[in-house]
């Protein structure tokens, strides 16, 4: 058998663990595909919108954690976590991104920025501040306001494609049905 690849074959298993049918080599197959969990044409392009403006400020961190700018050691220093937890959530936004682009998996994409994001508005809110001070220069609440149009990007994106959700969207459409 070809593989289509390590992410695939993954959720492959995972599906297959948790009994969700209808998944193929081809993805999930549009005979078991419930048509009302696909997306009209103006709900895709806005969900498309929003998935690219979460997806790039995901990415357009990833330089500063993983080459270990100044300010992010900073602010993974505070936190207690440098360098493992900067690492991780350089990993778990860089996963979050790919799936962002992924239409199939955009929902999981969504939820897992709205992990990561929630984490990081909770240390704004808390132990960093709104505003991050870096040998004397100021952000200005930069990353601050790029977290909340993450998390109201991702959250647009969940309400979009809620009913792709497996489990969660499947359950809502069949009480609707």
């Amino acid at each position: 058998m070809v593989s289509d690849g390590w992410l695939t074959d993954s959720l492959r298993i995972i599906f297959f663990a948790t009994g969700v049918k209808g998944i193929h080599k081809r993805g999930v197959s549009p005979h078991r595909m419930n048509h009302s969990a696909q997306l009209s044409k103006p709900a895709a392009i806005a969900s498309w919108i929003f998935q690219v403006i979460a997806a790039v400020i995901l990415l357009q961190t990833l330089f500063f954690k993983f080459t270990g700018a100044p300010e992010s050691v900073y602010i993974f220093s505070k936190l207690g976590v440098e360098p493992w937890g900067r690492y991780g959530a350089g990993v778990a936004e860089l996963i979050a991104a790919i799936l962002l682009f992924w239409p199939r998996f955009a929902w999981a994409g969504a939820v897992l920025g709205l992990g990561v994001i929630l984490g990081a508005i909770g240390a704004h809110l808390g132990p960093l501040g709104i505003e991050i001070v870096v040998d004397g220069k100021s952000d200005g609440g930069e990353l601050f306001g790029l977290a909340v149009a993450v998390f109201v990007s991702c959250a647009i994106v969940i309400a979009l494609r809620f009913r792709q959700i497996p489990f969660v969207g499947q359950k809502c459409t069949k009480s609707q049905s």
